[in-house]
């Protein structure tokens, strides 16, 4: 079994049991202003296995097991099974708190602030398949798909752009800081990826 697919049934299992379980819901939730007030800075990482309902949770989920496993092997062959699955751990698990560090910063003294889910660590596991295989698609909705480096480019435009205007209760600065962290770590880990990536889009055609 795949450390992506044990990830996902954690995240299953804690996300469910704290829907039964507000108390569990309240201590484990991203608030800065708590983190902030009482040092509870383990919500940096508990607050990426929970989520808001269950379409959040199967778009979160769905999309890591489409993207972990190719960025799981890539680690795995480059690495070794034992010292690829750390490194994976460390994009995936660092990108659910790296993340949420600015989140943290602009919201530490607004008290009614929650956020929750996955969703850094997954745009973390997404950029770094980017970083590796750009020219494969990435499909929205199941009908509109696109080269994964011109998706890359849209979704961090719009993710930054999102962040500023804070106009919904999407948290886009942690999809962008997510994403952005993903593909630095993941370059730093495997440099020779960089040639790679320009050359596969050098090759790419549109028809």
């Amino acid at each position: 079994m795949s450390v992506t697919v044990i990830l996902i049934i954690i995240t299953v299992g804690l996300s469910w049991y704290a829907w039964q379980n507000q108390d569990i819901m309240h201590k484990w939730i991203f608030q800065p202003y708590a983190v902030q007030r009482d040092n509870s800075w383990y919500r940096f990482l508990t607050s990426g296995f929970l989520h808001a309902d269950f379409a959040h949770l199967l778009f979160n989920m769905f999309t890591l097991y489409f993207f972990g496993d190719v960025v799981e092997y890539v680690f795995k062959s480059t690495y070794g099974p034992t010292a690829g699955i750390l490194l994976y751990l460390l994009v995936y698990l660092g990108g659910i708190i790296v993340s949420d560090i600015p989140t943290y910063f602009k919201h530490r003294n607004d008290p009614p602030y929650r956020a929750l889910g996955a969703s850094g660590g997954v745009a973390s596991i997404v950029f770094s398949s980017i970083l590796f295989f750009p020219t494969l698609d990435i499909c929205l909705f199941a009908f509109l798909c696109l080269p994964g480096f011109i998706f890359g480019i849209l979704y961090m435009m719009y993710s930054y752009f999102s962040g500023k205007r804070m106009g919904d209760n999407i948290n886009h600065d942690a999809h962008f800081y997510g994403a952005l962290y993903g593909f630095v770590l993941s370059l730093v880990l495997v440099p020779s990826a960089l040639p790679n990536f320009f050359q596969q889009i050098a090759s790419w055609r549109m028809f």
